[in-house]
């Protein structure tokens, strides 16, 4: 009997995953190590910068007061929160300066909030781009998140002028105000990173985490004083824990600390700190490792 010409032999997978990689052929899109895909993001890093720039300036453009909106928005909010809390329910009673008190909490709460929600929007709102080009899909929750950064330093100017006219002055503690800045934004991109996967996969994320956060900012002493409810003594030590180790609450905290007198004048416990790092730390490495593992999944389906 006559053999099959080779040509019309069955070819097994190994067969061809065998002379793939003897030809130096890899698998379509894979997912690169995590060294090789963090150096990848860094070469990238222009592209992020640019690109956040980019929607920066283009979120605003067809309103007619433009970037004004970047202050007026969280002093908009401050203003509500201010008559609701403040004046109808006096949560500022016994609470020292409690305007620039209420605007810092404001302020800082906004580029934590608005950082999450970009990241729930990363993928599903640039999908274009993500299946027209091949680049690491980090780099987009992580120049939303940057943008965030941005918009906050450029609010800066205004939460300071509101400081001065309400005899908030410039001291050196002003300057712990920067690394507290810099361990929001970390853990502020990591969360970014995360909901960006969990958003891509499941896009109805979108939809409830205005609920989530929203809770979330009510238990976070942005509009009270934790340390006044603390000082009553008559909640659960469960609650009293979570209270003092909310990140949200920690960031708020070291920024009222770094820039309100009359929070300066109080020691600041030591673990705010180690808290504010650790908070930091673990969210971006554990959310970079998340984003990553699904990193060959984005814009397929």
């Amino acid at each position: 009997m006559l053999e099959k010409p080779l040509a019309d032999r069955p070819v097994s997978e190994e067969d061809l995953e065998a002379l793939a990689l003897r030809h130096g052929l890899t698998v379509s899109g894979a997912r690169p190590s995590l060294p090789e895909y963090t150096r990848q993001l860094w070469a990238r890093r222009h592209f992020i910068t640019a690109f956040s720039t980019a929607r920066l300036t283009a979120q605003y453009s067809q309103a007619k007061l433009g970037q004004v909106w970047q202050v007026m928005t969280p002093l908009l909010n401050a203003a509500v929160y201010y008559f609701i809390f403040g004046v109808l329910m006096n949560t500022k009673h016994g609470v020292p300066d409690f305007l620039p008190f209420l605007v810092t909490g404001v302020f800082i709460w906004t580029f934590t909030s608005n950082s999450i929600m970009a990241g729930t929007r990363a993928i599903s709102g640039n999908i274009g781009l993500v299946r027209a080009l091949h680049f690491p899909r980090a780099a987009l929750p992580v120049a939303l998140a940057l943008q965030q950064l941005q918009q906050l330093v450029f609010s800066m100017g205004a939460l300071v002028v509101i400081l001065v006219c309400f005899g908030v002055y410039p001291g050196l503690t002003w300057l712990l105000a920067i690394p507290a800045l810099l361990l929001q934004a970390l853990f502020n991109t990591g969360v970014s990173m995360a909901m960006a996967r969990l958003a891509a996969r499941t896009p109805d994320i979108a939809q409830l985490m205005p609920f989530l956060l929203r809770t979330w900012m009510y238990v976070s002493g942005v509009m009270w004083s934790i340390q006044h409810v603390l000082a009553g003594d008559h909640l659960p030590h469960w609650l009293m824990l979570v209270l003092e180790c909310n990140p949200a609450a920690v960031y708020i905290g070291l920024m009222r600390f770094a820039l309100i007198d009359s929070f300066t004048a109080h020691q600041l416990p030591p673990h705010v700190w180690a808290a504010a790092a650790g908070w930091a730390v673990a969210a971006f490495v554990g959310g970079f490792i998340y984003f990553w593992k699904a990193e060959e999944t984005y814009g397929r389906g």
